[in-house]
């Protein structure tokens, strides 16, 4: 099981960019295998590598094993149609939780189906999209802490750069396929929403 990304670095949950920047650039300088003549020791250094790159790079894009990467609480949706939907996300069975949210009537479509609606949209790739229903989620239930981790982390990503994600309505085929390639990474390292 993949450890904890803040855990990793050795930083809290709620350290700034500056201090998981150095702490990553501190754990690199420290485990560099160019600094090991000895073979098992350079091996072991390798590996440490590759746990803080890939720790650093899962913080950078948000997908974290308690916010973007996984939920907190996998039955968190209780019984019934919503925690069906949570295990069809973490197992990767986008398009049934999808088709499964679109029988739940308008009408009662509240704060939780908002964050899963969000949920199915980061996977499919429309970050956009997915900080609205992500926003509209915590709007209706701000003392809701996985749907403002979740509001958070995405209006941060969105943020960032607005190269990086586009919206369904300017999507192009090489995005697709970038996008595609990113979520096949993300969930094989994350397992889940």
């Amino acid at each position: 099981m993949e450890r904890d990304p803040y855990e990793v670095l050795g930083v809290s949950r709620d350290a700034s960019p500056d201090e998981i920047k150095k702490a990553y650039r501190a754990l690199a300088k420290k485990y560099h295998p160019d600094n090991f003549t000895d073979p098992s020791q350079r091996s072991r250094a390798e590996e440490k590598m590759k746990e803080v790159n890939l720790a650093y790079d899962r913080i950078q894009k948000g997908d974290t094993s308690s916010g973007f990467g996984g939920f907190k609480n996998p039955n968190a949706g209780g019984s019934g149609v919503y925690a069906q939907i949570r295990q069809y996300i973490n197992a990767g069975m986008i398009n049934e939780a999808n088709d499964l949210l679109n029988t739940v009537p308008e009408s009662e479509r509240g704060a939780e189906w908002n964050f899963l609606y969000a949920c199915v949209l980061i996977k499919q790739g429309w970050y956009y999209e997915a900080l609205n229903a992500a926003a509209k989620a915590y709007s209706l239930d701000p003392s809701n802490a996985e749907y403002r981790t979740l509001y958070e982390q995405l209006n941060a990503r969105v943020n960032a750069s607005t190269d990086s994600y586009r919206s369904a309505s300017d999507c192009d085929t090489c995005t697709m396929c970038q996008v595609c390639a990113c979520m096949n990474c993300c969930l094989r390292s994350c397992g889940g929403c």
